[in-house]
């Protein structure tokens, strides 16, 4: 018997584990094999099922592409067919440039057109006469070429011997056009016979392998464009003809330059030399080799009419990423699984067992304090199930008693808030009138005490010494703070009860000019300021009215204006009236330090102010901003004015 089976039974004889502890471990001993093997069974099927799955999707990739690359090569193989005839038909060399081009212009996947013919076909031209057509961008391109040797070209040899026609893969170095195509190319052969059935020519379509190769990769053809060319985001395409030689692959240095069999060793990689020698064969079929030291799965088949072979090539860390995630998560599952089996066993057990161990937590709980505990009703009828319901009508009865006690403590919490919150807000009224009776103390203090200083210097025995030009100053300060007072007073008067229902009772229904209101604003505001210069302009005529309150119009203009004056540089403040969208707009600006946009909001509340040692009394713009909404209109500042500060007062017009 080894070690751990003698501490699992020592612990099964253990007095302090309880029975439903005891119970679960025997059925977890028993439950877990059972889950292991058949873990370790789904796990091992799961690898021939991924495997199966990804031959299928990888032959549906590829035979999705083959279809795509067939009708490349149809379409290119019949515009070949059916301009062939007409070239048999029409052996001029006039006519051979236009077939050749109309074989280009009417075929897109088409990328060049040569017609070759035999030597000495036209004596006029000499021993050699070929035509080719290209394609280049947007544009496309006809020419006779320049005298060479091409009939041993493998475009041309290749349909002669084999009289009939073929497709051919090669690279054209031989610069003998103005244009060529600088690409390894396709081309599709076909030999051409005059009246008499004699060779006279080779017709051959072009299409270069780059311009394939971006065709049957793309998903937006519309054949099969729903499937995706990369099933995996590794996988690719490759094609070889009959040596061997990569005609398709994604790396362009490999193209036409190596073959399958380049840089492998026979002895170390067997599978790649198999897999090379099937597709040189045109066999059909799927295998797992290591192309450049990575794993891959690739399915191959011929392509039909060529001696071609296309291959799907997936490496297999794509195909089993999923499977190796498996591999990450499977001993968190079989953790998981098992500490499920031993909680659903222990679930089991002690539901099966009396519910004495439930009222025994519970008490315990009980006397531990928490009072929340809930016993439910027995159906039992034994002394158990009567001992429970006793119990569990003691602990509601305790819990009424309780919960009334603590509706009481939270009722007087609430009470104890309340008074708090209303202390805060009596506390924060006093101070408010505090601040408020010492700023209008202030406020109307300076202009008292310049009042009276100046009568007593008057009523002194110095007044006989004043000049008539100090006299007059003394007089003009001693009006000027007069109407400061006047001023104060009405503002206080007019944010009074007394003042708000004299506004509401006004009448609101007068004849009103509005460029005439406007002026007598501009004229008050001059009694205050007498050097303050306000620029007035309007777009309406002098007889356009309003119906509204006159005075309080006039009281906010002059407010707004008085503002301008007060905080400005008093140099370039202005009153313009303006009709836009229907609405009647007052605008008043100035170019002073203008007002922050933290405070945009303080200066419309009763007594806020930008800064507490300014001048007034924090009720100018509130009162406009009432004034304004009482006759039908709304206040505002133009947030995107930064010179200065732009208010703008709009009435809608009926």
């Amino acid at each position: 018997m080894t070690d751990a089976w003698k501490t699992v039974f020592a612990w099964l004889r253990s007095p302090s584990r309880s029975l439903s502890s005891k119970l679960s471990l025997v059925i977890l001993l028993l439950a877990a094999p059972i889950f292991i093997l058949s873990m370790s069974l789904l796990y091992t099927q799961s690898r021939s099922i991924i495997r199966s799955e990804a031959v299928g999707h990888a032959t549906s990739v590829l035979g999705t592409t083959m279809q795509r690359l067939q009708h490349i090569l149809v379409t290119i193989e019949t515009a070949t067919e059916s301009y062939g005839w007409l070239v048999s038909e029409n052996l001029q060399p006039d006519s051979l440039l236009k077939l050749s081009r109309a074989v280009v212009s009417l075929n897109a996947n088409t990328d060049g057109c040569s017609i070759s013919m035999e030597p000495n076909t036209f004596p006029e031209h000499g021993r050699y006469y070929s035509v080719y057509t290209i394609r280049r961008g947007d544009s496309i391109i006809s020419t006779i070429e320049e005298p060479y040797e091409y009939f041993e070209r493998v475009w041309y040899k290749t349909p002669r011997q084999l009289n009939a026609p073929c497709w051919v893969d090669f690279y054209d170095d031989v610069d003998t056009l103005t244009v060529y195509l600088d690409d390894m190319i396709a081309s599709y052969c076909k030999p051409i016979y005059d009246a008499n059935g004699q060779f006279v020519a080779v017709i051959s379509t072009d299409v270069t392998l780059g311009h394939l190769f971006n065709v049957v990769t793309s998903v937006s053809d519309s054949i099969a464009s729903s499937v995706p060319v990369k099933h995996y985001p590794h996988s690719y395409l490759m094609m070889t003809d009959k040596d061997g030689r990569y005609i398709i692959h994604p790396d362009t240095l490999c193209r036409f330059k190596q073959t399958i069999f380049s840089g492998v060793d026979p002895g170390t990689q067997p599978d790649v030399i198999s897999l090379g020698h099937e597709m040189t064969k045109g066999n059909s079929g799927n295998m797992s080799v290591v192309l450049d030291g990575v794993p891959c799965m690739v399915v191959y088949q011929s392509v039909p009419g060529t001696n071609w072979s296309l291959a799907l090539v997936c490496p297999d860390s794509d195909i089993w990423a999923g499977y190796h995630r498996l591999n990450h998560i499977l001993l968190p599952i079989l953790l998981f699984g098992l500490v499920f089996i031993q909680l659903l066993c222990r679930h089991a057990v002690a539901n099966a067992l009396s519910p004495l161990g439930k009222l025994l937590e519970k008490t315990q709980s009980i006397i531990a304090g928490n009072m929340e505990v809930h016993i439910q009703r027995s159906q039992r009828q034994d002394a158990v199930g009567r001992l429970q319901n006793s119990f569990g009508m003691m602990l509601q009865r305790l819990n009424f008693h309780m919960g009334s006690v603590r509706y009481t403590t939270e009722q007087a919490r609430q009470r104890n808030e309340e008074l708090a919150a209303a202390t805060r807000k009596a506390e924060e009224a006093d101070r408010q009138r505090t601040v408020f009776l010492q700023n209008v103390t202030h406020q109307i203090r300076t202009p008292l005490n310049i009042i009276m200083g100046f009568a007593q210097l008057l009523g002194g025995s110095t007044q006989g010494t004043l000049s008539k030009e100090e006299l007059k100053s003394i007089t003009g300060m001693m009006k000027h703070n007069s109407k400061t007072l006047n001023y104060l007073v009405n503002m206080l008067f007019a944010s009074s009860d007394s003042g708000l229902s004299e506004e509401l009772n006004s009448y609101k229904h007068e004849e009103v000019a509005c460029n005439q209101v406007a002026r007598e604003s501009i004229s008050y505001v001059n009694l205050h300021f007498p050097d303050l210069v306000i620029s007035f302009s309007s777009d309406v005529d002098d007889k356009f009215c309003i119906h509204t309150s006159r005075v309080y119009l006039m009281r906010s203009l002059s407010e707004l204006l008085y503002n301008s004056a007060k905080y400005s540089d008093r140099q370039h403040i202005s009153l313009h009236i303006s009709l836009k969208e229907g609405n009647l707009l007052f605008v008043v600006q100035d170019t002073g330090k203008g007002i922050a946009e933290e405070d945009i909001q303080r200066i419309f509340t009763y007594f806020g102010k930008v800064d507490d040692l300014s001048e007034g009394l924090g009720l100018g713009l509130p009162l406009v901003k009432r004034h304004i909404s009482n006759l039908g209109g709304t206040l505002t500042l133009d947030e995107d004015y930064h010179a200065g500060a732009r208010f703008c007062i709009r009435f809608p017009l009926d």
